[in-house]
Parts: C-alpha cells; sequence; structure tokens
C-alpha cells in the first residue's frame, strides 16, 4: 500500500496553484472543473508519477475552522522534503517566501516553517 493522493486545504485554488508552481516548483498534474470549483493536483518535478498534493478548496466552515485552527497556534498543515534546506531556505526568501522559522537544527535533521500564501503553514526538512 502506498500514498497516491493526499490534500490541503487552501482558500484560493488559483493563488495556490501559482504558488505551488511558480514559486514551490511543483508541476500541475491535473486541473479538472468540479462544480464552482476544481480538481487541481500538483507533483514534485522530481518524482511526476508520486504522490499528488490536491489543493482542495476549504468552502466548507469545518475546513475553514481547521485550518485557521492550524495556523492560529503555528501548527504546520504538512511537510515537505529537501535535500538542502539552507539552499531552499535563499531561494525561497528570493521569492518573496514569509518563514515564520527560519532553518535550525533538531536532532539528525533540520527544519523550517514558512506561510504558503493561502491560509497554512507548511514544514520543511531536510534529513
Amino acid at each position: 500500500m502506498n500514498i497516491i493522493v493526499t490534500s490541503l486545504f487552501v482558500d484560493d485554488q488559483e493563488k495556490a496553484l501559482n504558488f505551488y508552481t511558480h514559486i514551490l516548483g511543483f508541476v500541475k498534474k491535473h486541473d479538472v472543473p468540479a462544480g464552482n470549483f476544481r480538481w487541481i493536483t500538483v507533483v514534485s518535478k522530481d518524482d511526476q508519477n508520486g504522490t499528488e498534493l490536491v489543493l482542495e478548496p476549504n468552502d466548507n466552515i469545518a475546513a475553514q475552522d481547521y485550518q485557521n485552527s492550524l495556523m492560529q497556534q503555528g501548527i504546520p498543515a504538512t511537510m515537505f522534503g529537501t535535500d538542502d534546506i539552507d539552499k531552499e531556505y535563499e531561494r525561497l526568501k528570493a521569492h518573496g517566501v514569509e518563514f515564520t522559522m527560519e532553518p535550525k537544527a533538531a536532532g539528525d535533521m533540520k527544519l523550517a516553517v514558512f506561510n504558503d500564501t493561502c491560509g497554512n503553514l507548511i514544514q520543511l526538512i531536510e534529513q
């Protein structure tokens, strides 16, 4: 068994698609109309047949409450990995990404946290 799709609530699908592709560097895999919204997935440019991330609209009070609660408590909604967190941090900072935690050591790994501009904090990890 493996994970093929996971989702992340976003407050604006178009803004999220732009951020996740143009800033983070993911690749759009699917963008299909779904009623008032779209089924949008992105994948790692290095593994385009890997796990898909759905940019799920938070057009639901439960989703909004969940997303807002995580943000208010400073809890990342998900985690992405990188081989060089310091290099990625500098690249993202140059694109105007706001970090709530700069890269720091945590045992045998390094962590950082940034705001995805769509209602989420994202943890970045280098193992």
